[in-house]
């Protein structure tokens, strides 16, 4: 008797918006007890605390250098499998979220260095801006139920995972310095010994996941931010499944890695990542700095950059036939999404981190900025899906 053909999970793209739903709703909660502790008599305790050591490095660095590395892992393992066999894996279903993902960076980066551009000092910081917080973006269309369609929150997820592609790209090439060539010699060797791993049909996960130790410490120590080896490691990890396996979830080493990851990254790594980065005295703020440069860049980056970006180009690229419109939405549903991802918390932060490290005061400048700026894109957001009702049938063109 035949043996049966091996059968597909459950689509893990709705069960990746699933977790990154809840997840955000659970940072959400992070982000508002940062800022209670951080504006609390607890505040000495908070600050202190994370900058005491834990062996060679403070509670700080562990977070922001090792932690993130295993977010970053998963964002590299969702960009892999989406590209080779998920919502991303054909041209035609690349084109809409691609288009909308670039728009949505480049808008927010020109608005940024627009109103910064005299000051070199804050001009670096240009990238905050562009990035979208999938698990914060996703909570809040899980709060909205069935009245937006599947097809934009799968929309959202393609382009948020497009969009953390960039952030990966840019963070590697504009927030790198003080090169080490004998770790970065290193890091590459062991790099290309997991390439040859995969090539070579092995399958065993804990050897990918023991050279990406070593890989993040090398990474580390290179000068290249550490957090990239996660992404480095996810894109080595095979896609293939094992003999005999009953179905993908069980026989692919990235698959089953990337599974047990959703039950850490958004209710761990992340939300511990936000109450580590969201605390902002806000008592020890000048009044001014709310309307500073850098903090309205990055602000006005979220709000209506994100908005001209993604809406703008979104439509041109369904307007000039060269996409749909996801199915079963509206203009006005595709506009309310298109704010929400103008919530850039989590990558937002990390890249405010890397911006301006060695300079607090613009780093606490920049996070009102994400705050209020996320703060106004998530509720403009919510209010505007809020008021539609899902419609029967899809758009077919823009209004007139």
């Amino acid at each position: 008797m035949a043996a049966a053909p091996a059968r597909k999970p459950r689509s893990l793209l709705r069960e990746f918006m699933a977790g990154e739903a809840a997840g955000g709703i659970v940072l959400m909660a992070a982000a508002a007890a940062a800022l209670i502790v951080a504006n609390s008599p607890a505040a000495p305790w908070y600050f202190g605390a994370l900058k005491s050591y834990v062996g060679p490095l403070s509670l700080s660095h562990w977070i922001n250098d090792a932690l993130m590395a295993v977010f970053f892992l998963l964002v590299g393992l969702e960009i892999k499998r989406e590209f080779v066999d998920g919502q991303l894996s054909t041209w035609p279903r690349r084109i809409l979220p691609g288009v909308a993902a670039l728009g949505g960076m480049a808008a927010p980066a020109l608005i940024y260095a627009a109103l910064n551009w005299s000051n070199p000092e804050t001009l670096g910081g240009w990238a905050i801006p562009t990035a979208t917080d999938i698990a914060f973006a996703l909570g809040v269309l899980a709060l909205l139920g069935s009245r937006v369609p599947v097809s934009l929150k799968v929309f959202l997820t393609a382009l948020a995972i497009i969009d953390d592609l960039g952030a990966v790209i840019i963070i590697a090439i504009f927030y790198t310095s003080g090169i080490s060539v004998a770790f970065l010699a290193a890091a590459a060797a062991i790099l290309t010994v997991l390439i040859a791993l995969n090539l070579l049909g092995v399958l065993r996960l804990w050897i990918y996941l023991l050279l990406g130790a070593a890989l993040w410490f090398c990474v580390l120590k290179s000068g290249v931010h550490a957090t990239i080896a996660g992404v480095a490691l996810a894109l080595t990890i095979p896609l293939r499944m094992r003999p005999g396996a009953i179905d993908d979830l069980h026989g692919s080493p990235l698959h089953r890695l990337e599974h047990a990851l959703h039950s850490v990254v958004p209710f761990i790594v992340v939300p511990v990542f936000g109450f580590a980065n969201a605390g902002v005295q806000l008592t020890n703020i000048p009044a001014a700095a709310f309307v500073d440069p850098l903090t309205l860049g990055v602000a006005l980056g979220l709000v209506a950059g994100k908005l001209v970006g993604v809406f703008g180009f979104a439509a041109l690229t369904i307007k000039l036939r060269l996409a749909d419109m996801p199915a079963h939405a509206t203009w006005m549903q595709l506009l309310g999404v298109a704010l929400l991802c103008g919530i850039g918390f989590t990558m937002s932060l990390f890249v405010s981190l890397l911006a301006f490290a060695d300079a607090p005061a613009l780093q606490d400048e920049a996070k009102l900025g994400i705050l209020g700026g996320s703060l106004i894109a998530g509720l403009a957001g919510w209010t505007i899906l809020r008021l539609q009702k899902p419609p029967a049938r899809a758009a077919t063109a823009p209004p007139s």
